[in-house]
């Protein structure tokens, strides 16, 4: 019980980490260069000179960009508790004009302490919304309005966006809009009138560098030493993570991974499926524990599934395929079956 009870504590302890974003992103925001100081510099500009700012966040599902913009959040709430205000939007949910405005509004209504109307119309929203921006321009108050999914929000006639940054230009105000998404070109669907009010400035999440993995994975798996743990058990448990990352297998390992899976979120899931698979007993991490979380990646499902088929089952996969072979995307119980009786009347 005296060797399980550190084990377990540093096993729940990195999953932990691994669960948390911002114990993730935090490591990675120590560099002048990188996307948080870009992101904190740019929104911190507007809360401090009062000025409207628009900035987009692009790069691949899992590349970090809602967790970084809500690590910059966080601090710049510490800093300035009374200055900052956040309205989020996903377009997945909000990409409806009506129901855009009406989350907007809802949303100004709880951060400020107003009755909100339901019965409100999409006009009256809208001129909430305005007078609120000028409200909290002239109390230098800065709202950030972030919508994620953005390429949604450019789609049809654009009336959000257009009425959004239109009013950030015609009254004094504090604003900043961060669009979130997945798709590199999301600022060439904007329109013409939508794109001249929207600025050119873009972050671009790319897969971390060799310096930036290294940091990033001793950051994770690291015990530190001013923990519940005991010296001996820490420095001993360091020394196998150092072991295990300086090992040529183990950049193999890594390399192989990233050739397919390139964001940090997959990298996380890597790590997860590692910890998890740790020895209790010895309460340290082996090289067996990446290598078979690797192979758990990698794992083909679809084949898996295949494999425990019946023959019957296996014969009607062969008649759906052949069905959408001819084109005929659409089928029931009886088609298959017609397609089976076919197929058995020709052996």
């Amino acid at each position: 019980m005296e060797k399980e009870e550190p084990a377990v504590k540093s096993l729940n302890l990195i999953r932990g980490r691994l669960c948390n974003p911002s114990f993730v992103f935090r490591s990675l925001s120590g560099s002048p260069d990188g996307n948080y100081s870009k992101l904190k510099f740019i929104i911190s500009s507007s809360v401090s000179e009062g000025c409207n700012n628009t900035i987009l966040l692009l790069g691949p599902r899992g590349s970090g960009k809602a967790a970084v913009f809500d690590l910059v959040v966080g601090d710049l709430l510490q800093e300035f508790p009374d200055s900052v205000s956040v309205i989020r939007l996903n377009g997945l949910l909000h990409s409806d004009d009506n129901c855009a405005f009406k989350e907007i509004a809802r949303q100004l209504c709880t951060e400020h302490h107003l009755l909100f109307s339901k019965m409100a119309s999409f006009d009256e929203n809208l001129q909430f919304m305005i007078a609120m921006l000028r409200e909290c321009g002239l109390a230098h108050k800065t709202i950030i309005f972030v919508l994620d999914e953005f390429d949604m929000f450019a789609q049809g006639k654009q009336r959000l966006l257009y009425s959004l940054l239109d009013a950030m230009q015609s009254v004094t105000s504090q604003a900043v809009v961060v669009g979130i998404s997945s798709r590199l070109d999301a600022d060439q669907l904007l329109e013409k009138r939508v794109r001249s009010r929207f600025s050119n400035r873009k972050l671009l999440f790319l897969p971390p560098s060799k310096e930036e993995l290294d940091s990033l994975l001793v950051h994770l798996l690291s015990l530190h030493t001013d923990s519940s743990f005991s010296n001996e058990y820490v420095t001993q448990f360091n020394e196998r993570i150092k072991k295990i990352t300086a090992d040529a297998r183990f950049k193999d390992i890594l390399e192989t991974f990233f050739n397919a899976n390139s964001t940090v979120n997959s990298l996380l899931k890597l790590l997860f499926s590692a910890v998890s698979s740790m020895d209790l007993n010895s309460g340290l991490l082996s090289l067996e524990n990446f290598k078979s979380a690797l192979s758990i990646m990698q794992r083909q499902t679809k084949l898996e599934a295949v494999r425990d088929c019946s023959v019957l089952e296996l014969y009607i996969l062969v008649c759906m395929k052949r069905l959408e072979a001819k084109e005929q995307s659409s089928y029931n119980f009886n088609s298959v079956m017609k397609g089976f009786d076919n197929g058995i009347s020709d052996m």
